[in-house]
């Protein structure tokens, strides 16, 4: 502190948030996507947000972007000849291969939103909820995660109203599981604001644990659930229901739990894994909202039949792909961009 406020005294200020960062930015030595990489890799917690934070910083998503612009860029050169030059029959062959690499971008644009997810996940981290009907287990298979006594177990329904949240890492990757209160009709008003509450959560989840007790299998399985069959040393677990396999555990006993560690790996695995393709992944949902506006650009453009105003729409492509990295009107963004840095950096 006493040197530094012998340096104000001599003149210097404290750097504001991101400062540094963004005169690189503003003298071209990287791009907002990089950037936000860099931000990226200082808050990272686990080695997999490393990796991705790194690979953003050192140009990954950038050249994966830019090469969409330089294919876009030769697209709407044709498309201007074909406006410049209606008279020169130029021939067909030109509109077909700009056609043909407009639905080739279409296609990769998609492809790299719907794997989106992974990477934000990566960043953000992979969200279980845990839910089921009252004494299922719940509260004490959130205890076990956690090991540590997070929650409150008792043998009374209704014990858990609110959600109880522990984070953690699994398979390399940050990871929140959700407690939420026991699904069942109520005429409590507390207990069933924490039912809504609980069904809130298993829609926002990116999984869900899906418990029940053995002999009260449930009635209704949730999508892309993992079924738990708990309390095996008290009665038979199914080994299936409704279709969907059961891991059948005693949280009393330990039975089973090695298996369901194990299951929830693979779970986090999946949910992360790299895309099919080997591109990278996009990380902000900044990127996906820019890459679908870019895409929507481009499908209203193969509907248009004046090649003018195809042009428009290739044009406002092209203007969508550089607000991304920063080269096209994004000084509303910056402040919001670097403001997210420690300070400094």
């Amino acid at each position: 502190k006493a040197v530094a406020g012998a340096l104000v005294e001599g003149g210097a200020r404290p750097a504001e948030a991101g400062e540094f960062t963004r005169r690189a930015f503003m003298n071209g030595r990287m791009d907002l996507v990089e950037a936000e990489g860099i931000s990226d890799l200082v808050e990272a917690e686990t080695e997999s947000q490393r990796k991705l934070a790194l690979a953003q910083t050192d140009g990954a998503l950038s050249r994966l972007y830019q090469n969409w612009a330089d294919r876009l860029k030769r697209v709407l050169a044709h498309q201007e000849a074909l406006i410049d030059f209606p008279d020169e029959d130029l021939p067909p062959e030109v509109e077909q291969g700009l056609l043909n690499e407009i639905h080739s971008l279409i296609a990769a644009m998609q492809s790299h939103i719907q794997e989106g997810d992974r990477g934000e996940r990566i960043r953000r981290g992979v969200v279980f909820a845990i839910t089921g009907p009252p004494n299922a287990g719940k509260s004490s298979l959130l205890n076990w995660l956690a090991d540590r006594d997070a929650a409150i177990v008792s043998p009374m329904a209704g014990t858990t109203r609110d959600a109880i949240e522990i984070s953690g890492i699994l398979a390399g990757v940050r990871v929140t599981f959700v407690d939420t209160a026991g699904l069942r009709e109520t005429e409590d008003a507390i207990e069933a604001e924490g039912v809504k509450r609980a069904l809130f959560h298993v829609k926002q989840a990116d999984c869900v644990l899906q418990m029940f007790a053995a002999g009260d299998e449930p009635q209704e399985v949730f999508p892309a659930s993992v079924l738990i069959g708990n309390k095996l040393d008290l009665g038979v677990v199914p080994k299936e229901v409704q279709g969907h396999l059961v891991m059948a555990v005693s949280l009393e006993t330990g039975q089973g739990l090695d298996q369901l560690k194990a299951l929830l790996e693979q779970k986090v695995e999946a949910l992360t894994a790299s895309s099919a393709s080997g591109a990278p992944l996009l990380t902000r949902a900044r990127h996906k909202a820019g890459v679908k506006e870019a895409c929507a650009c481009l499908e209203a453009a193969l509907q248009q039949e004046w090649p003018e105003m195809r042009g428009e729409e290739l044009r406002l492509a092209m203007r969508a792909l550089g607000r991304l990295t920063g080269h096209v009107g994004v000084e509303d963004l910056l402040d919001a961009v670097f403001g997210q840095f420690c300070i400094g950096k």
